[in-house]
């Protein structure tokens, strides 16, 4: 198994090797939340982004860990403000067809156009894999059968 890890972007490219002796890429982001002044990373958030699941590690003493499956992506938004744009920063909106946190926010991170695009992607991937449909909630309980 061979490992390569990059520095820019903190993205971590391993070659993996499952029971079938397959070989495939899988990328994995990790990212600090950063302060938007200078883009320092002097919090305790960390954000995992890998072929399959979003990951939110926050906190020092109390932990809390919170877990999204790509596949349950539904859209993917950019935010950058000014001060953000200016050190180089981005927050990455998710929403997601998850119950306990409908909305993901990967606040304050480097390369956050790139992480978008690959959620975007590997949200699709994931889909097809599981072979799920995404639908919207458009209220059609509102609609009688008279009126069909």
């Amino acid at each position: 198994m061979e490992n390569r890890t990059e520095t820019l972007g903190q993205e971590v490219t391993a070659d993996v090797r499952d029971d079938d002796c397959n070989t495939g890429e899988r990328k994995e982001y990790v990212e600090r939340k950063r302060w938007v002044f200078f883009g320092l990373p002097f919090t305790f958030t960390k954000y995992t982004v890998t072929d399959e699941v979003i990951t939110i590690n926050d906190g020092l003493l109390n932990t809390k860990e919170n877990d999204c499956y790509l596949y349950k992506v539904q859209d993917v938004e950019l935010q950058v403000s000014l001060g953000e744009r200016i050190f180089g920063l981005g927050t990455v909106a998710c929403y997601t067809g998850d119950n306990t946190h409908p909305q993901l926010f990967l606040t304050h991170i480097r390369n956050a156009r790139e992480i978008k695009n690959y959620i975007l992607k590997a949200a699709e991937e994931a889909r097809r894999k599981r072979r799920t449909l995404n639908t919207l909630n458009i209220n059609a309980s509102d609609i009688e059968d008279d009126d069909l």
